[in-house]
């Protein structure tokens, strides 16, 4: 993106989503985790990431990675409590956090340089899996 002091806009929006099954208990490779965002040409910008199971699942982590193209950094995790699926509850979402406990939203976003991915991972095996969404903006 050439420098300039004018504002820049967003250029695009998307939903990103992936489905994390297997446990991610390593911290510093891409073992077990899920793509879930390539950032824009110019950048992205990342105003809600979420996590929600698609079947019963004990209390576990969910953790996301920014991936520079060689090296994997955690930078975000939260806890997903355990809860029983049923068509008659509501499934909680559980929303990521930056790594100094503000929630990633449209006040806060989590900002991508261009060339970087997101990636997902979960703690607990489930086989019914754990979707994990990001809203992204792309510069």
């Amino acid at each position: 993106m050439t420098v300039t002091n004018t504002a820049t806009f967003a250029q695009g929006m998307a939903l990103d989503a992936c489905v994390c099954t297997a446990a991610k208990t390593t911290y510093g490779d891409g073992t077990n985790a899920t793509l879930l965002s390539t950032a824009g040409a110019n950048g992205s910008e990342y105003t809600h990431i979420a996590a929600i199971p698609r079947a019963t699942v004990t209390a576990t982590q969910v953790q996301l990675y920014a991936h520079d193209g060689a090296n994997y950094f955690l930078i975000a995790t939260a806890l997903m409590p355990a809860y029983t699926m049923a068509q008659t509850t509501l499934c909680p979402a559980t929303a990521l956090a930056h790594i100094d406990g503000t929630v990633i939203g449209e006040a806060n976003p989590l900002r991508l340089q261009s060339g970087w991915k997101l990636y997902a991972g979960i703690g607990v095996a489930l086989a019914g899996g754990i979707v994990v969404t990001a809203s992204r903006k792309d510069y």
